[in-house]
């Protein structure tokens, strides 16, 4: 039996690198790191939606350069566009979203980010094409 189509949400998150460390966030909600991003808003460009979000939950002002992957919480029908994103300005500071902001090496990045969250930014750290990847919210899945 059908329930009508299937729903599925879009968020956009950004990968801002300086001198060798890249922007992460604490969250509020689930207490765990990620980068900034979140809910791209129905009326908004997906270049707006990541320059909102950067800026809401981080206090920087960045500029989306390139796509570096998008990802697919399978459980939760969430699909991520991960953008690299040049820091244009702005100084840290939390939100009602963010615990705490800080700047990490892709070392930290991988020893305290759960899998899911951590290969976006090891991805957006690589020059090729956009990584496409599914996961279950922890782990990513296999083809």
């Amino acid at each position: 039996m059908s329930h009508g189509p299937p729903r599925h949400s879009v968020s956009v998150a950004a990968v801002v690198v300086d001198h060798d460390r890249v922007l992460v966030i604490k969250r509020t909600d689930n207490g765990h790191w990620e980068l900034p991003g979140g809910v791209l808003e129905l009326d908004e460009s997906v270049e707006d939606g990541v320059r909102r979000e950067v800026l809401e939950e981080t206090g920087y002002r960045v500029e989306p350069e390139r796509l570096t992957g998008v990802y697919k919480n399978m459980p939760r029908g969430i699909v991520a566009l991960v953008f690299r994103a040049q820091l244009t300005g702005g100084e840290a500071m939390t939100s009602v979203e963010t615990a705490r902001v800080e700047w990490w090496t892709p070392e930290q990045v991988k020893a305290q980010m759960e899998e899911a969250y951590a290969v976006r930014i090891l991805d957006a750290l690589e020059s090729g094409p956009p990584a496409l990847r599914s996961h279950d919210g922890h782990r990513l899945l296999t083809a």
